[in-house]
């Protein structure tokens, strides 16, 4: 019964419904993209650090990110981590910008990437064309084939000017994007040193593989007294770090929760405010119900079900259109992620939204006298 007058008040302007389904859906499509776009972000951010084969990261003092590390570190670092204790391997990693000139003229900016597959530090996945053995052959590079265009190649066996040499595209992945619009490119230890002009000794990074049984906390103690003008850092912290850097300290994280903020706004405010007039509009109804013996719990229980049922259409409304832009965004630049626990977030957040919106209405019916409808 409840429902079934809940549904009859919805239904009876179609227009208001029309106008309620659209503000809850503007909300979906909104929080779900901003969201979207931030953890499609994060992800980007932190997919080298999540791909690389270590346990711990040994940094250059005060590195901000994956992209940021310097490149300062030294064989004396590698050898004091190697004699740790509950250290089984320190693999060296060189990671920095670099310029990259187009064949045809101009120049873009990629991350350049040095690391040997053998030592199953970092390498690249997701190929789809070449093999880690062809990365090995001399001059060879692995982009993302994403960004053949804006790198001005075509695809394997093209070649291009990294920094202070040339290189050839033996290898090509898909799905690596860089958050930074600099695309990743990847080669090997020794060849990233020579286009770096970086002296044998040097690396960016050290990833550190722990014995198996060895305690992390323990071990990373005992680094970090080793090595005081270095940076030890877990998986997790140093993720944080590089999220802390391209997403907070750079603005853009705030800037996509601020409009998921926004979006959640609009919504609670169109929803309440058609709530309320409909509640309005059927307040001699309601007066009725009270005069007739109905309780307060009973009507507040109606809207609320006007509410859910509004949150229900409008979820699966919106949650179709954000699964179509996330479609559309699959090979873009800045590809959305929607995840089963984002849907679901989104789901009671929009339940949340329209109980919320339901409370102006509840209080105009709080203050109904059911003699007013002897008055009609």
């Amino acid at each position: 019964m409840i429902f079934t007058l809940a549904l009859r008040n919805l239904l009876h302007d179609r227009v208001r419904l029309a106008v309620t389904l659209i503000g809850i859906l503007f909300s979906i499509v909104l929080v779900a993209v901003q969201l979207g776009l931030y953890l499609g972000s994060s992800e980007m951010i932190t997919a080298n650090i999540a791909r690389s084969n270590a346990d711990l990261f040994i940094t250059t003092y005060g590195a901000k990110s994956f992209e940021d590390g310097g490149v300062l570190l030294t064989d004396r670092e590698r050898h004091q981590a190697l004699a740790t204790p509950g250290v089984e391997s320190v693999v060296p990693l060189v990671v920095s910008f670099a310029e990259w000139r187009k064949p045809s003229g101009g120049s873009s900016r990629v991350v350049l990437v040095g690391s040997d597959a053998e030592d199953r530090g970092l390498i690249p996945w997701s190929l789809v064309e070449g093999t880690l053995d062809d990365i090995k052959a001399p001059d060879a590079i692995a982009i993302d084939r994403s960004y053949l265009g804006e790198l001005g190649v075509s695809g394997i066996g093209d070649s291009a000017q990294a920094a202070n040499g040339r290189v050839k595209i033996r290898a090509l992945t898909t799905g690596i994007r860089s958050f930074t619009q600099s695309p990743y490119a990847y080669t090997t230890l020794n060849r990233a040193r020579q286009l770096l002009g970086v002296p044998e000794d040097r690396s960016t990074f050290l990833l550190v593989k722990l014995a198996p049984g060895a305690d992390m906390a323990k071990v990373q103690a005992d680094l970090a007294g080793r090595l005081e003008s270095a940076d030890v850092l877990t998986k997790d912290e140093f993720e944080s770090r590089s999220l802390l850097q391209w997403l907070f300290r750079t603005g853009a994280g705030l800037a996509l929760i601020g409009g998921a903020i926004l979006g959640s706004l609009v919504g609670t405010v169109i929803v309440a405010q058609t709530l309320y007039s409909s509640t309005k509009d059927h307040i001699h109804e309601f007066a009725t119900l009270r005069a007739l013996g109905s309780s307060k719990s009973y009507i507040h229980k109606v809207i609320l079900a006007q509410a859910g049922l509004s949150a229900v259409i409008g979820y699966v409304l919106g949650m179709a259109i954000a699964l179509l832009v996330l479609y559309a965004s699959r090979n873009s630049s800045l590809p959305l992620v929607m995840t089963p626990g984002l849907a679901f977030w989104l789901f009671a957040l929009t339940l949340f939204m329209c109980s919320i919106s339901a409370l102006s209405a509840i209080v105009k019916v709080t203050k109904i006298d059911p003699a007013t409808v002897f008055s009609r």
